[in-house]
């Protein structure tokens, strides 16, 4: 079956690694990275990297819990190889739980997570050099094997040390096999 990068308007068409920022469990200081980030305009498309079902849609990130954070909402998806796709820092889902997407249709666009107002000196490190660099809007992605359960503290896809998500896996591997290829479709609502 077919599987689609699910950025296709992104900036890069190579992932971060080894430490980079938004690198798959780069080191934050008092945190770890729980995905990929893959920057792209605010808006973009977010597509489907495979079929499954729409088990969970929700808030990410608000400025209640951090104040340079914007409102961003995330998605899960269930497929039926037991993975399950999160797809986190979008402006907006296009999906609802109990949907059925199917591989490449859009679920959502990206968001902006980081208020570049709210960015003080005091910010951590890393949330300065994005803005700096402007990188605030993008697709936060994480993989699980099955349900992702949180341990510990887990808070806008950085997990507190020393505690990782169970079932939490490096999506990095798999998002290389689809870098970038499929134009994106609609996205299909389950009856």
């Amino acid at each position: 079956m077919v599987k689609f990068w699910p950025v296709p308007g992104s900036f890069r068409r190579s992932l971060p690694t080894g430490g980079e920022p938004g690198s798959f469990w780069e080191d934050r200081g008092d945190r770890n990275h729980c995905g990929i980030d893959i920057y792209a305009p605010r808006k973009s498309a977010v597509v489907a990297i495979d079929s499954g079902r729409v088990s969970e849609v929700g808030v990410f990130t608000s400025p209640h819990d951090v104040p340079y954070w914007n409102v961003t909402c995330y998605v899960l998806i269930s497929h039926d190889d037991g993975l399950t796709s999160k797809y986190a820092e979008l402006e907006e889902s296009l999906v609802k739980a109990g949907d059925i997407a199917k591989a490449g249709d859009v679920i959502g666009r990206v968001g902006c997570v980081l208020n570049p107002k709210k960015i003080t000196s005091k910010s951590p490190l890393y949330v300065q050099l994005l803005k700096k660099n402007g990188n605030s809007s993008m697709l936060h992605f994480e993989l699980y094997r099955g349900i992702p359960l949180q341990t510990g503290t887990y808070l806008g896809g950085n997990a507190f040390k020393p505690s990782r998500p169970l079932n939490l896996l490096d999506p990095g591997p798999l998002l290389d096999e689809l870098i970038p290829r499929h134009a994106a479709r609609p996205v299909r609502r389950a009856l």
